[in-house]
């Protein structure tokens, strides 16, 4: 088998790569906690009455600058999310750059300073790093790795029939910014990415609501929602419903996505959270997420149920439903 884009660009077809190929060859892959095997956000690792937990991600954004962000924030931002959703409070980063010989040294001040400024929001240092130059036309790859602390870690498995799905904020943000600025396609409003931490949104929501209350949660990064809310039912055993009408979408996205002929729920977001929470406290999870500047346009938009498990149900804006599938890649490459 020869490697394609499609096994590095989220959904179906990269998960069976690791599974198949990645996991099969490596066989320690635990330290006690959450590991590997469970192909969640981040892994945890046991550490008195507290967890930490250890993330990584590579990025290859192009352009490396786009209407909203750059690589810098978008490595900064990645890593940071990853810790968030899995409930833990960053501590520290470290910064591996490998870098195109003939790079220019403005543009690389330029991607750092933005790498600075994005740690001040959150905030959390960048301690440790690695640099390379190559003669290969990439132009730029940064790759974060992130430490955090968590009381009681979330997993993306944890979901109950009868828990309430929410999202912080409109959804395909960055991926249809990204797409329609290398088309050249113009809009009566600028499209600009989501990219941002959220460790402000998820830490709000639990000091109002307690971690026990928040039982899973995800970046909808790569193929996007729609993969994000599969993998939350898949791991959780449960179904999951959600209402077209109350998922956020903005009307510039949306005429992006109709142009483009891709799906907004497929395409990634680099600045939103999906949680799911026990009923109860549904409304409070809410209205705590719209207090925060990142979460002012969070929704209730679904629910966890015992019919269909596994599967993610779209109820149509005309009242009917048929399955959100997983793509079997994000359909636009090279955007995280």
């Amino acid at each position: 088998m020869k490697i394609r884009l499609e096994h590095g660009a989220g959904g179906e077809l990269m998960e069976e790569f690791i599974r198949d190929v990645i996991l099969k060859n490596l066989t320690l892959k635990s330290a006690g906690g959450i590991d590997l095997e469970a192909l969640d956000d981040g892994a945890t690792i046991p550490f008195g009455d507290k967890h930490i937990v250890f993330t990584i991600d590579g990025h290859t954004v192009k352009p490396l600058f786009f209407p909203g962000g750059d690589i810098g924030r978008l490595a900064v931002s990645g890593t940071v999310n990853d810790l968030a959703v899995m409930g833990a409070k960053p501590l520290a980063l470290a910064n591996s750059m490998i870098i195109e010989a003939g790079f220019d040294e403005t543009s690389l001040e330029k991607i750092l300073r933005s790498m600075d400024e994005t740690s001040k929001e959150v905030p959390v240092p960048i301690i440790t790093g690695d640099t390379k130059v190559v003669e290969d036309r990439i132009g730029m790859f940064v790759i974060t790795a992130g430490i955090g602390i968590a009381e009681r870690p979330v997993s993306d498995a944890g979901a109950q029939v009868g828990d309430v799905v929410l999202v912080s904020g409109t959804i395909g943000d960055h991926g249809m910014a990204i797409m329609s600025y290398r088309e050249g396609i113009a809009f009566e409003s600028d499209l600009r990415s989501d990219v941002s931490p959220v460790w402000d949104v998820v830490k709000t929501v639990a000091d109002a609501i307690g971690w026990e209350n928040i039982h899973a949660m995800k970046d909808p990064t790569r193929a996007g929602l729609s993969n994000a809310l599969n993998e939350i039912a898949r791991k959780s055993g449960v179904g999951i419903l959600v209402r077209e009408r109350d998922i956020p979408i903005k009307p510039e996205v949306r005429a992006a996505s109709e142009m483009l002929g891709i799906s907004p729920y497929d395409v990634a977001n680099e600045g939103k959270v999906v949680m799911v929470v026990a009923r109860e406290y549904a409304e409070e999870a809410l209205e705590s997420m719209k207090k925060t500047r990142r979460g002012k346009d969070a929704t209730i938009i679904g629910e966890a149920m015992k019919e269909y498990r596994g599967k993610v149900i779209l109820e149509t804006g005309i009242g009917g439903k048929r399955f959100m599938e997983p793509p079997e890649g994000d359909p636009v490459p090279r955007i995280c």
